[in-house]
């Protein structure tokens, strides 16, 4: 149970999806004490899902970048929200309920807020030039600038991210090549019913890829790289995107008592473990999810907004219900889109719906290890993950969804 805290003062750390709809959230809802939103990037807050996707291959004008802002200055001007751009939290003092800033500045708060999100898993390689990460907006910008050299890319990953990126290398007319050391890295994402596909999809489109072998070295600079690779192979590049994972912004938190352990853990209700008055949500929380029945850390898009939502109803009216996720997730591969929500038991079964090669669309109805229906993953269908969805949040048999979807095709 949380209490309301309506006229409080709410300090919120990280401008990111997460921490800017919590602060438009906290208005919309009636909070009247004082928001402050702490952001460390310089300039309005921004939606980073577009950054390996259509921001990527835009034409990079002021309005091509307006199109990803979360808010514009005269909103927080009206909200009356307190923007602090450009300065990053560096400690935190739980008990006198003190956040310190780089600038030397302290903020106190009545409430915190935690959503520094997470920060791109350091490169291993670092030949001075060439080789980048994508996690901001300067970074998408520098990588597109790289692409539009239209000149041999190495992406380092095979996830999500690393996918999509190699999908924009080839709009730019790019040569590209994969690497990842899984030898089916789309299995992680999608299962291995459709992961095949996805996999045909690039090599359709002239991605070559390199699964099931590491990167061990990246020597030369930009314009002129060698990728070393775990086989022995030697790959020439103009520039490598390396995309190996995140890790949750959490230094800045060492010593102020929290529990930290792959992010900001929390209780049922969002609160952070260890301190009181202090919520943590987006990719830097790890929560209990109710039905993995495990603590969860989830670097999802709707995961942060739903949030955003749950804390700032907590903060200005109180809840009685624990958080529970949608475990909703996207990405754009070319034309395909791939939507996932619920999750993929290792213990369980999946059962797939309709064949890509004949009908250009496809769903695999995830079942966990008693057969009971725990996750979609639809490709090019969205009135299929509509029903899923629906009829996964009701609790329907694993038997009932599928047959749903059947009658749909």
């Amino acid at each position: 149970m949380t209490d309301a805290t309506p006229d409080r003062h709410v300090v919120i750390v990280g401008a990111s999806l997460a921490g800017t709809r919590t602060a438009q959230g906290l208005r919309t809802l009636g909070h009247t004490g004082r928001v402050t939103l702490i952001g460390a990037e310089s300039g309005l807050p921004y939606d980073r899902p577009p950054l390996s996707k259509a921001l990527l291959t835009s034409d990079w004008t002021p309005s091509a970048i307006d199109e990803v802002r979360l808010v514009a200055a005269t909103e927080l001007e009206d909200l009356a929200i307190e923007y602090r751009s450009g300065t990053a939290a560096i400690g935190l003092d739980t008990a006198a309920k003190l956040v310190r800033l780089a600038d030397g500045s302290e903020v106190g708060y009545d409430v915190l807020v935690i959503a520094t999100g997470a920060a791109a898993r350091p490169s291993p390689w670092d030949p001075g030039s060439g080789v980048h990460q994508l996690r901001t907006l300067d970074d998408a910008r520098m990588i597109a600038g790289r692409l539009a050299l239209k000149e041999p890319v190495v992406v380092v990953g095979g996830g999500f991210i690393g996918t999509e990126i190699a999908a924009a290398a080839v709009h730019y007319g790019c040569p590209v090549v994969v690497v990842d050391p899984v030898p089916e890295p789309m299995a992680r994402l999608v299962g291995p019913e459709i992961a095949g596909s996805l996999v045909g999809l690039h090599l359709r489109n002239g991605v070559q890829t390199r699964f099931g072998a590491g990167v061990v070295g990246i020597e030369g600079r930009a314009g002129d790289l060698r990728v070393e690779l775990s086989t022995g192979e030697h790959l020439e590049a103009s520039t490598a995107v390396v995309g190996i994972g995140s890790v949750p912004a959490t230094a800045w938190l060492a010593g102020s008592g929290l529990t930290l352990d792959n992010g900001v853990v929390t209780d049922e209700f969002l609160r952070a473990v260890g301190a009181a008055d202090v919520y943590a949500i987006g990719d830097v929380a790890r929560w209990p999810h109710a039905g993995r029945a495990q603590a969860v850390r989830a670097e999802h898009w709707t995961n942060a907004g739903d949030q955003a939502r749950y804390v700032a109803t907590a903060i200005a009216r109180g809840t009685a219900a624990a958080y529970a996720s949608s475990d909703y997730v996207w990405s754009d591969q070319y034309d395909w889109k791939v939507n996932a929500v619920g999750w993929r038991d290792p213990r369980g079964t999946s059962v797939v719906v309709g064949d890509l090669e004949e009908s250009g669309r496809t769903a695999v109805v995830h079942l966990d290890a008693e057969g009971a229906a725990c996750g979609v993953v639809t490709v090019n269908w969205v009135r299929a993950l509509n029903q899923a969805r629906r009829r996964l949040l009701a609790g329907e048999p694993g038997t009932v969804i599928v047959g749903a979807l059947r009658q749909l095709l």
